[in-house]
């Protein structure tokens, strides 16, 4: 054990003196680490900077599209709609317009109007007139107002939720003939007049250009016809278009 110990210790002072000796050489190596942790330092800083610029691009692409104190959107839309009590759902299409004023590029109100059009199967009626009534025409008209905010933005699209409330104009019993003009009920249908209305949608746009875009905004619509609930489920489409810089 002593003559390995010996050993070990003198093996030890030779590098050291060996080392000592040598100053180019520790030189070298001490320059050697140095440029290793400069070079990893430099990938480091120009990788820093490219995603800096990618992210700069990013925002300025986001504000170009979407800093507009204005929008306004037309288009149509679809709705499976309960023209009365008893009666099973209809297929409705409606045409949409609206404007939203923004007060930031996610934040704006939205002032939204719309019609709605469709046929209520009622069973098989004969009027006073010998004609006989199985699928009369109904119609609503909305108007609606409330808030809207964009919850995600990317340079290419956005996505937003809308919450409208407003009231809505029912005419069910103008296909019925002049003898049953304000007797829809007799049909099962709701009666004619007005009752509050609400939306809540999530517009999702797609941008053609940075102020015209592709809408596409599934919905959830309740109406209050009958002093009873609708709750109909739906969706409008249409072209949205920004002017007015902030």
């Amino acid at each position: 054990m002593l003559a390995l110990g010996f050993a070990a210790v003198t093996t030890a002072s030779a590098q050291s003196s060996t080392s000592s000796s040598n100053p180019a050489v520790a030189a070298k190596d001490a320059a050697q680490t140095q440029d290793q942790a400069s070079q990893s330092t430099g990938q480091l800083s120009v990788q820093a900077r490219i995603r800096a610029r990618r992210a700069q691009r990013r925002a300025a692409a986001i504000h170009e599209a979407f800093d507009h104190r204005y929008e306004t959107y037309t288009g149509m839309g679809y709705l499976r709609f309960t023209p009365g009590s008893t009666l099973e759902r209809a297929h409705e299409y409606a045409w949409n317009v609206g404007m939203t004023r923004y007060f930031d590029e996610r934040l704006g109100v939205t002032v939204d109007g719309r019609g709605y059009y469709g046929t209520a199967y009622v069973g098989s009626f004969t009027n006073v007139s010998g004609n006989q009534i199985t699928n009369p025409a109904i119609s609503e008209y909305a108007a609606l107002a409330g808030p809207t905010y964009r919850f995600y933005l990317q340079p290419k699209f956005s996505v937003s939720g809308r919450i409208l409330g407003g009231f809505i104009h029912g005419k069910f019993s103008g296909d019925l003939g002049t003898n049953y003009s304000g007797k829809s009920t007799l049909f099962g249908l709701w009666p004619d007049g007005n009752t509050f209305a609400a939306s809540a949608s999530i517009p999702v746009d797609y941008n053609l250009t940075p102020r015209v875009s592709v809408r596409v905004a599934p919905e959830y619509f309740l109406t209050g016809f009958g002093s009873t609930q609708q709750n109909s489920l739906g969706f409008t489409t249409g072209i949205a278009v920004r002017f007015g810089k902030q």
